[in-house]
């Protein structure tokens, strides 16, 4: 298979501009930072997707955070999101650590891929429709590029949801209509994959209970075993 589309793919996507307010919004950040920060010399661009070009298990996210991604340049890097997505992949055996810092941490991830609809850090976490759609053909594309060994995916949150089921259909898989609702725990078949829906790992999520780490490792591993991943047998 050639896996070579996808690191074009992501250095295209790391150069885009296509949207104003995004394009100035993430590189205001990246002048300003955040005093714990103050140090770092941000990203400040969009964040390609991250993980092997053959990967089983996509998991889509909703956007780079503004001093997470977007300072570090690696999806759900520097934030308490990544370090809830990234432990949850370790206690599968999906990841070689439970944490995620910088962009050279060593971090490597196995049969399981990152991306997300948006690239581009937005304001108060909350991209336009126009943004999302404007943003959607970076998607496509990446799905089609690893549509040949894709088994599984896993969509973070309702805005991911929306965003992924426009997509797919456009890479050319049959979506169901009308489109299902997103739910934690639903499960919908596409062509030859299985789509599964989790509450996002956002800190409101995972603050307050409403996503646990079990509830997270529990579509996780689901999704792994529809992909052909093997993870350690659950406690008991």
């Amino acid at each position: 298979m050639d896996t070579s589309g996808l690191p074009v793919l992501d250095e295209r996507i790391a150069g885009c501009r296509a949207c104003p307010r995004l394009v100035a919004w993430r590189e205001e950040v990246a002048r300003t930072k955040r005093a714990a920060f103050a140090d770092w010399t941000y990203w400040g661009r969009p964040v390609p997707g991250f993980g092997p070009p053959d990967a089983r298990l996509l998991i889509v996210g909703l956007a780079p955070a503004a001093h997470g991604g977007n300072r570090t340049g690696r999806m759900f890097t520097g934030d308490r999101s990544g370090d809830v997505l990234y432990e949850a992949l370790y206690d599968l055996g999906l990841a070689s650590q439970p944490t995620a810092v910088t962009a050279d941490d060593g971090l490597e991830l196995y049969g399981v891929r990152v991306t997300s609809p948006v690239h581009c850090a937005p304001p108060a976490n909350k991209p336009t429709p126009e943004e999302r759609d404007t943003c959607r053909p970076w998607l496509v594309q990446e799905l089609r590029l690893l549509r040949p060994t894709l088994r599984a995916v896993v969509v973070l949150g309702a805005f991911g949801w929306q965003a992924a089921l426009p997509a797919f259909a456009e890479a050319g898989w049959g979506v169901p209509r009308p489109r299902p609702a997103f739910g934690h725990g639903t499960r919908v078949p596409l062509d030859g994959l299985d789509l599964f829906g989790c509450f996002h790992v956002s800190q409101r999520n995972t603050f307050t209970g409403r996503l646990t780490p079990a509830m997270l490792r529990e579509v996780l591993r689901a999704a792994a075993d529809v992909a052909g991943l093997p993870t350690p047998s659950s406690p008991g």
